[in-house]
């Protein structure tokens, strides 16, 4: 019908042509429009309803979700919410492709096509053995000669810690990791090194775990929390909305656990 082929064959794999590659990025421009379509009606249509396809990255989801989703609930009755929990990189390719509407990242994205709106700050705290309670808080020289474990690649909470730490790369000798917060808290627990984690994971990862918790002093390492959607999308308005519900859920939860900032 085109005229001209849109893939090669070869002996083991299919891959696109020239004109495939150009055919495929034009037909997913049309889609990413037509599904900006449906939310231009979905924003002139009052009150926010319908499916709201959102990310979380993972440093974030398990302290946040729960009361975050309770609170949609009451605010926007008619909002079918579609979390999804993810690293960085994935959720941004996702919005990019519009299989997301919105996500809540650690700021800033950086990426020309999504708009950032920043919600709060957080500090990283220091975990450590309950032997080392009494020590004085390592500076960022120290903590690279320690035995400093961290979430694996692809996380950004990594990349926050080492650059806090001034080490552009991770010296195998110094390093190990784990796949999740509450991995890294067990393994100081055991006695096995130091962790880095924000503040909002500290009541659920610090509960059963014989660790001890020191504060860096300023400036200490921190984070923005998020929200990033295509600037393209017309429910910016909207999504600003379902930030300030955000916002207030991790205020709250900071005054809860005595943040003081």
């Amino acid at each position: 019908m085109l005229g001209s082929p849109l893939v090669e064959r070869a002996s083991r794999q299919i891959r696109l042509t020239a004109l495939g590659e150009n055919f495929v990025a034009r037909a997913r421009k049309i889609l990413l429009e037509v599904d900006e379509l449906d939310d231009l009606v979905r924003a002139a249509g009052g009150p926010l309803a319908g499916a709201l396809r959102f990310g979380v990255i993972p440093t974030v989801a398990p302290y946040l979700l729960p009361d975050v989703i309770k609170a949609f609930s009451e605010r926007f009755p008619e909002l079918e919410l579609q979390p999804r929990e993810s690293v960085t990189g994935s959720l941004i390719e996702s919005l990019l492709e519009s299989q997301l509407d919105m996500a809540v990242v650690a700021l800033p994205i950086s990426e020309p096509a999504l708009q950032e709106f920043a919600l709060f700050e957080e500090d990283f705290v220091l975990v450590r053995s309950s032997d080392d309670a009494q020590k004085a808080v390592p500076s960022p020289e120290k903590l690279r000669e320690m035995r400093l474990l961290l979430l694996e690649e692809g996380h950004c909470f990594r990349d926050q810690a080492l650059s806090f730490c001034e080490m552009k790369r991770a010296d195998p000798r110094l390093l190990m990791e784990g796949s999740s917060l509450s991995t890294l808290v067990q393994m100081v627990s055991a006695g096995i090194g130091v962790t880095l984690i924000p503040e909002m994971a500290l009541p659920l990862e610090t509960r059963s775990a014989r660790v001890s918790v020191a504060r860096f002093s300023p400036p200490g390492p921190s984070r923005t929390i998020g929200i990033v959607w295509r600037k393209t999308n017309p429910l910016a308005q909207q999504f600003m909305q379902i930030g300030a519900v955000v916002r207030k859920v991790g205020q709250l939860k900071r005054g809860d656990i005595g943040f003081d900032r």
